[in-house]
């Protein structure tokens, strides 16, 4: 079998996608997606370059490849390159369980649990709307909720933001008890004084993780967070490779590693990632943001992978793309079931893409008080 094209498709729905489809001269075609959002055209530029090393290929030597693309231009993949590269190799596991007639999972050694429970994003402007959001939430069979650091628009102010994402963990923990687990993200938000504020001042509400509370460039900053709180700490969806995650995972800076398949170059690197957390007690909440590719790529991940949280799910199969992405997996209960196709398990209609148009969308921007800029 001979790699013969590999296609992106940009598609726009209610956030922008990028889809790659790897077809074989045996007819095979495997699909993956490219996270990155909102830089769509900077990704299709570099796989114009990655597809001249992958045309007449064996889509089966999948480490192989991986180690051409990512080091074979030598300058090590980094964001816009590894969350091209994520796409082929997803599309490449995808024509391997296919060729053989098995799901992905079993390639990796088959399913070590038989359902892999989810979060959703719950939103309100305030604590009795988010509170009314999460009651939704439950009473459709989620076990998790997740919300954001709140800010005011495009303006935030951290220590009122503080302020009232404590009082949203009081709401929510008031109403629902102990039962209901509560995730936090941060989104980067925040300078290193006031993510102590905020974790220290929830840990009495027993979140399941902050999500993201520090910028993600300097590691030391977590080991001083990692001295002054106890909650536990998710991080590691803005990282691209192994080798970013080495600090956060050697020095156990973190409890729930973001691994983002979609950027981190793949079902190949994400593996390897989360056999290193493994030997270090971390469990994997992947960052899964995207589209229907990317959760039924971290779903298989998560059916084979052992030291498992939970994954990340804002749009329930069949809620998005469902014309577009076909046999999408099942949701039931909160939980994603295993699927019982080969490969990913999922695959692209052609025939739908004209309805998607694809139109570049920036993701937002936030800005403080004095209308200095912070992460959005």
């Amino acid at each position: 079998m001979k790699i013969t094209a590999v296609n992106a498709y940009p598609v726009k729905e209610w956030r922008t996608f990028l889809f790659i489809e790897v077809e074989t001269d045996e007819g095979i075609r495997g699909l993956g997606e490219a996270g990155l959002t909102g830089h769509e055209r900077a990704m299709i530029g570099a796989l114009d370059n990655l597809r001249e090393l992958l045309i007449g290929e064996d889509p089966f030597r999948i480490e192989h490849l991986w180690q051409l693309m990512f080091r074979g231009g030598f300058f090590p993949a980094q964001r816009i390159v590894s969350s091209v590269i994520a796409g082929i190799d997803m599309a490449l596991w995808d024509i391997k369980g296919k060729a053989l007639g098995v799901p992905v999972y079993d390639l990796f050694g088959g399913r070590v649990r038989d359902k892999v429970i989810c979060y959703p994003h719950v939103r309100g402007d305030d604590d009795e709307q988010l509170v009314a959001d999460c009651r939704r939430a439950v009473d459709q069979g989620w076990r998790f909720v997740r919300f954001d650091l709140p800010a005011d628009g495009e303006r935030i102010d951290p220590g009122r933001a503080v302020r009232d994402g404590v009082s949203r963990f009081k709401a929510i923990r008031a109403e629902f008890g102990d039962d209901l687990e509560i995730c936090m993200d941060v989104h980067t938000r925040l300078d290193p004084s006031d993510a102590v504020t905020l974790c220290r001042q929830v840990e009495q509400y027993r979140p399941y993780f902050i999500e993201d509370p520090l910028r993600s460039e300097n590691y030391d900053s977590y080991r001083m967070l990692r001295s002054r709180t106890g909650v536990p700490i998710a991080a590691g969806e803005q990282y691209s490779s192994k080798w970013e995650f080495r600090q956060v995972v050697e020095e156990d800076l973190i409890d729930y590693a973001r691994i983002d398949l979609a950027i981190c170059a793949g079902l190949t690197e994400a593996r390897k990632i989360a056999g290193w957390c493994e030997t270090h007690y971390i469990r994997l909440a992947v960052h899964n943001p995207i589209g229907p590719v990317s959760t039924s790529a971290c779903l298989h991940l998560n059916l084979a992978t052992p030291n498992f949280g939970v994954q990340e799910l804002p749009r329930r199969p069949g809620e998005s793309l469902s014309d577009l992405i076909v046999h999408q997996p099942e949701w039931s209960d909160g939980h994603l079931l295993p699927p019982t196709r080969p490969g990913l398990g999922i695959e692209l209609n052609h025939d739908a893409l004209a309805r998607y148009p694809y139109e570049p969308k920036p993701l937002g921007s936030l800005r403080r008080d004095d209308g200095s800029f912070t992460n959005w």
